[in-house]
């Protein structure tokens, strides 16, 4: 092996390192004014799909944040985010307590934030690595420096998953409910919210008595929030 090999080595590691920053970082501000149509968990499920044997249909469509219900921007953040509008793409408090919960012997609940969500269905995979956690905190804080909270939101309830196959809020409504995104109610929208933790096992339009519960939970917690007027706290 050539004596000159690490320094060699290093060179090209910071040469990689600087063009994933690089590339990242374009990819955000792309994403910051451009529509966003799929996402690699898009990818992800339809590559499993023809591991499978299969050929998922992908149903997914842009709409903007004007065509975007209110009530689900609102039933979003209360039942997955709700210190979304004040937090920079992490929530230390929520953190706190589930590793507090861990350290006595309780799961370790998750803690996962609306920007992280979006940079990782955006950008990365799904399940669990400690090298995915933190490729997801750097596209977090990137789209926390770059991107203004309602554009955030706005591209999550694009892209997020609501069944197999189903992304975004359009797709979803559509799917649910046969309404556009743009009209769907308070109950309708609460229990869209309610069933992300388990897109492709709980139902919004069948839901069971534990979604039912969920979305009421939600309910609530969209009153408590103060309704459609919470989104004013994006500005």
């Amino acid at each position: 092996m050539p004596s000159g090999w690490p320094r060699t080595f290093l060179r090209y590691l910071v040469i990689a390192i600087a063009a994933f920053v690089g590339l990242s970082v374009l990819f955000a501000l792309v994403f910051r004014f451009v529509p966003v149509f799929g996402s690699m968990v898009m990818v992800e499920r339809k590559v499993s799909s023809w591991f499978h044997g299969d050929n998922l249909t992908i149903e997914q469509q842009w709409e903007p944040w004007s065509r975007l219900s209110d009530n689900a921007k609102v039933a979003v953040m209360a039942g997955e985010d709700q210190r979304f509008p004040e937090h920079w793409g992490f929530d230390v408090a929520q953190i706190k307590r589930s590793l507090a919960s861990w350290s006595d012997g309780g799961d370790l609940r998750g803690a996962s934030t609306l920007s992280q969500q979006t940079a990782r269905n955006l950008f990365l995979w799904t399940g669990r690595s400690w090298i995915r956690k933190g490729l997801e905190a750097w596209f977090t804080l990137l789209l926390e420096a770059l991107w203004p909270k309602q554009r955030i939101l706005e591209v999550y309830l694009n892209i997020a998953e609501w069944d197999t196959g189903v992304f975004g809020l359009e797709a979803a409504a559509q799917h649910y409910f046969g309404t556009s995104a743009a009209n769907l109610s308070v109950s309708q929208a609460s229990r869209l919210a309610a069933i992300l933790p388990n897109p492709r096992g709980w139902s919004a339009s069948q839901p069971s008595a534990h979604v039912q519960q969920r979305a009421a939970w939600i309910q609530r917690q969209m009153r408590q929030l103060g309704g459609t007027a919470f989104l004013q706290r994006l500005d």
